[in-house]
């Protein structure tokens, strides 16, 4: 199901940085900069000089559109849109071939073929590599709120407790037991949008 209450937060936090707030800004800056850097880094051959300039460049065409989202997707997917785009005029501009950077997971054919393997009631994870699932859920998670992601590493691969969870994000163990209800519908949701097939592994 759809996570309208992020959304909803998204465009509240968009709305303000149109604004001009400065705190809703540094919000911004704290929680999407370094998202964008680790998305970006992950698709130019872990060149970090120039995962930051085209962050920057991003961050910067972001600021001045920022007035024009109206929420139709979180305000990640957004940005990484038009990081993808600052990207490929990066390449064009150093006349660079942009297939070459796109990993794996961007990788068009790749998705078609998740597409014809979930069509024929197959599931990649029985055809790929355990390293390819792996990055799926790399990805998936990087799409996701910061607090969301943290939930879900924190109880899925670091075997916290709730209680520590909700230390870590300065938040009682109950809320912290709704950002992992929350994490969990919005991890599987980004998985089926993003690959197409819902392995069984999937949170429960």
């Amino acid at each position: 199901m759809t996570d309208f209450s992020q959304l909803g937060e998204d465009r509240d936090l968009a709305r303000r940085v149109a604004a001009g707030d400065p705190k809703a800004f540094d919000a911004f800056f704290r929680e999407y900069f370094p998202r964008l850097y680790r998305f970006t880094l992950s698709r130019i051959g872990s060149d970090e000089s120039l995962a930051e300039e085209i962050v920057q460049r991003t961050m910067v065409l972001a600021m001045r559109k920022v007035g024009k989202y109206r929420g139709e997707a979180l305000l990640f997917t957004w940005l990484c849109q038009i990081c993808r785009n600052e990207m490929a005029a990066v390449f064009r501009q150093r006349g660079v071939e942009a297939e070459r950077h796109v990993p794996l997971e961007d990788n068009p054919a790749v998705q078609a073929a998740l597409e014809s393997l979930a069509s024929d009631g197959e599931t990649p994870e029985t055809l790929h590599s355990g390293e390819e699932l792996a990055r799926f859920v790399r990805v998936t998670l990087e799409y996701l709120p910061a607090k969301y992601a943290t939930a879900l590493e924190m109880k899925y691969i670091q075997g916290c407790s709730v209680e520590e969870i909700g230390a870590e994000l300065e938040i009682s163990g109950k809320a912290a037991e709704s950002v992992l209800s929350r994490a969990r519908a919005a991890f599987k949701e980004g998985f089926r949008s993003l690959w197409d097939f819902e392995p069984d592994f999937l949170l429960d």
